[in-house]
């Protein structure tokens, strides 16, 4: 969100940067020797702008803006802060109404963010993961796959004249080629290798029940009428942690928040009744803050 405030000097930064095809900005190597967060930057009147808040703003910024180099996006940074400062200073009164509500929606996005940083980062560690990736695939069975082709036709008539020719011995990717309204029919209605719960269920029910090159009676589903042939299967191998790693994180890390969350809200009273009456729509209602 804080990137949004930026435009009226970083965007040109960025375009100036990306025209001229600027290298991605290096990385400096002597970190033990950085200044101080509160180092002060620039000052604006009395206010204090520190290396603290450039490297705040700095980490909110899209990823593009990593291709400019290190001393322009500096003080695209440092200009674009001191801008916001007079600004700010510049503002009579108190906020308005919607930016009060905005700014106490930042506020409790960032100390949630914080909170929820701490849990997840508790939760992922190697014991956690290499104990989730026993429980989701330790003793599973392998699961098959399959390769098969298909001829779609619009009827049931089509579908069992077609049966008959290939019972008789004609081949059955010539008369997908020939035949099919699929968008695998110009490749012979290969499907390609596909797993359970990737095709419809009747033509997944259908497709168990077959020998490898066994050719199926026709198959109804929403496209239409379908033979299908089946010309592999293989298992399909458990993945190693390494694999699945950031999925069992990511998962780990949901838990692990839904429990805090839940173990809050069961010490804390919520109470949600003031939206029992109002209409939902209200949710769209951006007039509201017009006023």
């Amino acid at each position: 969100m804080l990137h949004r405030l930026l435009a009226p000097v970083l965007a040109p930064v960025l375009a100036a940067a990306l025209a001229a095809g600027a290298p991605a900005a290096a990385q400096d190597e002597a970190q033990d020797e950085a200044p101080a967060l509160d180092t002060v930057l620039a000052t604006v009147g009395k206010s204090e702008i520190t290396l603290g808040h450039m490297l705040a703003l700095r980490i909110t910024l899209p990823e593009q803006y990593n291709q400019i180099p290190a001393d322009v996006l500096f003080r695209g940074v440092l200009d674009q802060l001191v801008q916001q400062e007079l600004l700010s200073q510049a503002h009579e009164g108190a906020l308005s109404e919607v930016s009060q509500l905005r700014l106490d929606n930042e506020r409790r996005a960032i100390a949630a963010a914080e909170v929820i940083g701490a849990i997840t980062e508790e939760a992922v560690t190697d014991e956690a993961l290499q104990k989730a990736y026993e429980s989701e695939y330790s003793g599973a069975a392998d699961e098959t796959e399959y390769r098969a082709s298909h001829i779609l036709v619009e009827t049931e008539e089509e579908a069992l004249a077609l049966a008959e020719e290939v019972a008789g011995g004609a081949n059955f990717a010539a008369l997908a080629q020939e035949h099919s309204t699929g968008p695998s029919g110009p490749s012979g209605g290969d499907l390609g290798w596909f797993g359970e719960g990737v095709m419809v269920p009747d033509f997944e029910s259908a497709i168990t029940t077959l020998e490898v090159g066994e050719v199926s009676d026709p198959v109804e589903t929403q496209f239409g009428w379908h033979l299908i042939k089946l010309n592999e299967t293989r298992k399909k191998a458990q993945p190693d942690l390494a694999e699945v790693r950031g999925e069992l994180a990511d998962t780990l890390r949901r838990q692990a928040l839904d429990a805090h969350v839940a173990k809050l809200e069961a010490r804390r009273k919520v109470d949600r009744s003031g939206s029992d009456d109002l209409d939902p729509a209200l949710v769209n209602r951006f007039d509201l803050l017009e006023n």
